[in-house]
C-alpha cells in the first residue's frame, strides 16, 4: 500500500495531526463494527509540522524489540504516515469511565517509559542514552485488546531516560494544578507514576530531566499560554509528590 491520493472521513484531530480512514477502508464500513475492522489508518500532519520518514524509523525500531507501538506501512514525503488501526479507548477514555483506576493509569505508564527505556538506542553509542517518546501521557497510551499500545511518536529522540519520565510527569502536573474537574484525579495518576520511577533523582537530582523538561514545554509552541504558566505550580508539585521529598 503507498500513500492514498484520496482519504475517507477524519477519525481524530490532535494539536499537530488528524487521523483519516482510509478510502478503501471506509467504503466498506457498514456500521460501528465494520468500522472496527479497517486495518489502517492515515496520519497526516498539518501546517509544515511533523516528521513521518523519523517518526516511521522510530517506531518500526520500537516494535522490533517487542515494545508495543502500530505497524508502519507507508511512509509518505514528510507529512503522511499509513499505519494500524487500532481498537479500544484511550487510557484518558478508560479512567473517565471507570474501566481503569487512576493508580493503575499511573503504574501503566510508568511500566511502559521502564520497557522503552529498556530498548536500545537506534544511532547511540553511549549506554546510558536510551530511546525516548517524549509525549507519553493518557492520551497517547491506548488500551486494545492485545494491550496497551503507545501511538504519537513525532516528539521521540534519544537521551537520558530522566527527560523522559520527567515530561510525563509535568504533562499529567499541568492538569493537575489547573482549574479543571480532572485535576483530583491526575494529581492521583502523578503519584502512582512517581512511585513507580526506579529512581527519582531521574527527575529531581542534580542531574534530573525536570527542569529541561519545563523548559522544553514552555518553548513548545503548540502549548497555550495558560498551559505554560501553569509550569511553574507543575514543577512544583512534582518535587512535592516525588518519592525524594520524603526521605
Amino acid at each position: 500500500m503507498g500513500i492514498p491520493t484520496r482519504v475517507g472521513r477524519l477519525l481524530g484531530s490532535g494539536r499537530t495531526a488528524d487521523v483519516y480512514a482510509l478510502e478503501g477502508d471506509e467504503a466498506n464500513e457498514t456500521d460501528a463494527a465494520d468500522a472496527a475492522d479497517a486495518a489502517w489508518v492515515l496520519r497526516r500532519y498539518r501546517n509544515g509540522h511533523g516528521d513521518a520518514p523519523a517518526e516511521a524509523a522510530v517506531m518500526e525500531h520500537v516494535r522490533r524489540h517487542g515494545y508495543p507501538v502500530p505497524r508502519v506501512r507507508a511512509v509518505g514525503a514528510r507529512s503522511d504516515l499509513v499505519m494500524e488501526r487500532l481498537s479500544g479507548p484511550t487510557m484518558a477514555e478508560a479512567v473517565v469511565a471507570g474501566e481503569l483506576t487512576v493508580q493503575e493509569a499511573g503504574s501503566t505508564l510508568a511500566r511502559l517509559l521502564r520497557d522503552l527505556h529498556a530498548v536500545p538506542p537506534r544511532r547511540a553509542t553511549d549506554p546510558a542514552v536510551r530511546v525516548l517518546h517524549l509525549d507519553l501521557h493518557p492520551e497517547n497510551v491506548l488500551l486494545t485488546p492485545a494491550g496497551p499500545m503507545v501511538i504519537d511518536w513525532d516528539n521521540a529522540d534519544e537521551g537520558s531516560p530522566g527527560l523522559d519520565w520527567s515530561m510525563s510527569a509535568v504533562i499529567l502536573a499541568q492538569v493537575a494544578v489547573d482549574d479543571d474537574p480532572r485535576a483530583p484525579l491526575v494529581r492521583e495518576m502523578l503519584a502512582a507514576l512517581l512511585a513507580d520511577c526506579p529512581d527519582p533523582a531521574l527527575l529531581t537530582g542534580p542531574d534530573g530531566g525536570l527542569g529541561r523538561a519545563t523548559q522544553q514545554r514552555s518553548a513548545n509552541p503548540t502549548m497555550s499560554r495558560r498551559e505554560i504558566e501553569l509550569l511553574g505550580g507543575a514543577e512544583e508539585l512534582i518535587r512535592t509528590l516525588s518519592p525524594a521529598n520524603g526521605r
